[in-house]
């Protein structure tokens, strides 16, 4: 095989319409786009436009909200702590923190903290220093002889004002 003997698979790329170049070609003169009217002018949008009628979108009653500023935690389950203490992955004997469960890929990212919730079995002593947990989990961790503290998540990076 040779570099000018490359080619991409059969119908990898597909050609571009070239509209407008004479009879010929066979979308020449309105270019497939009919005779006159809106639609067949440039810079058009009609988009959910339905003939003066009220349009669906607009039909339909608006429900629910959605906070602006909510906070999204990353969820962890007692379940996977106590998979990942025998895997060997997280050390039960020190404090096992938000830091230690993303270095230890139990979660991909922080968020705005980490929320432990009670699926799962755990029997290890531990001590979680977490953004918040469920109340069944901290039962849960202080029932197999461990602690749940509560952490304050940090604060986003604000742009300070100059006064």
């Amino acid at each position: 095989m040779k570099l000018n003997e490359l080619r991409d698979n059969p119908g990898a790329i597909k050609t571009k319409k070239r509209v407008a170049r004479g009879p010929g070609s066979g979308k020449g003169k309105t270019a497939g786009r009919g005779i006159k009217g809106q639609k067949s002018r440039s810079g058009v949008a009609i988009s959910a436009y339905e003939g003066g009628q009220m349009p669906l979108y607009q039909r339909l009653p608006k429900r629910g909200f959605n906070k602006p500023n909510r906070k999204r935690f990353a969820v962890v389950n007692l379940g996977l702590i106590e998979r990942f203490i025998g895997e060997g992955k997280l050390d039960a004997a020190n404090a096992i923190t938000e830091d230690t469960l993303v270095a230890s890929g139990l979660v991909r990212r922080k968020l705005d903290g980490v929320r432990v919730l009670a699926k799962g079995d755990i029997s290890s002593k531990v001590t979680l220093q977490v953004s918040g947990a469920s109340k069944s989990a901290v039962e849960a961790v202080e029932k197999a002889g461990g602690s749940v503290e509560i952490i304050a998540p940090a604060p986003k990076n604000e742009v300070a004002v100059a006064e």
